[in-house]
């Protein structure tokens, strides 16, 4: 699962789920692949780590969310005045932060945070199983919210939500296949996938390549897909690499 963070000056306050995202969603579903697919390739990487949630009782809170099997990373006291505690949700690259002196947000302020699922209703049952109070589906329509989930199986347009509880409010929201461009799914079915991939392509280079370690090519070529480059460009960016390897 994946998190959204809300940017700088967007607002916060509560407000019915789905009416912002169905603009910004949408629109994103409409983007042309030629868009989607504009990734340098020498640009450095800038990784979201953490989310600060805000909340009035840290250790209420670390139940909340350890009860959600997410993974603890931390719970540290840094200084007066400080606490620090570090949970990881499943398969997620990125984490949450809340404690003590670490953000001036009332707690229950952090709204619309977006939890990336592959399967919905799996993940309301095993949120369910958890004694998580998670809604019913919903779609984004043309005019909003409607309920139930997208009758066409559309990624990124099925949601469902949930609050912690403090009423910071999260977003599961199902994408089966991503937009070109944005990055891989990081499951082993899709890994399997793109290692069936890499080989394929990797074959045509080692035709007329000089004499490699496949692995160099590989690293190479995964990276550059799971930045979001496309197949193409991937294969010319493991090229340049190999031109590095072998200087």
């Amino acid at each position: 699962m994946r998190i959204r963070v809300p940017h700088d000056g967007e607002d916060r306050r509560r407000r019915p789920y789905g009416r912002r995202e169905a603009v910004n969603d949408m629109s994103s579903l409409q983007m042309s692949n030629e868009h989607a697919t504009r990734v340098p390739s020498d640009g450095m990487d800038m990784k979201l780590e953490v989310v600060v949630i805000p909340v009035s009782d840290v250790d209420r809170a670390k139940r909340f969310y350890g009860g959600l099997g997410w993974r603890l990373d931390a719970d540290l006291i840094p200084g007066p005045g400080l606490r620090v505690v570090q949970l990881t949700p499943a398969g997620s690259d990125c984490s949450i932060h809340f404690g003590t002196g670490l953000t001036k947000a009332a707690p229950g302020s952090a709204q619309g945070t977006i939890l990336v699922v592959s399967e919905m209703e799996s993940a309301r049952a095993e949120l369910i199983g958890h004694g998580v109070e998670v809604s019913a589906p919903f779609h984004l329509g043309a005019a909003g919210p409607v309920p139930g989930a997208d009758p066409e199986g559309r990624s990124y347009a099925t949601r469902a939500t949930f609050s912690d509880p403090d009423g910071n409010g999260w977003v599961l929201q199902e994408i089966k296949t991503r937009l070109p461009g944005r990055g891989l799914g990081n499951d082993v079915a899709t890994l399997m996938q793109l290692l069936r991939e890499a080989e394929e392509r990797h074959g045509s280079y080692e035709a007329t390549a000089p004499k490699h370690h496949w692995s160099d090519w590989y690293a190479a070529y995964i990276v550059a897909r799971r930045r979001g480059r496309n197949a193409d460009d991937a294969v010319k960016d493991a090229a340049v690499h190999m031109e590095g390897v072998r200087r």
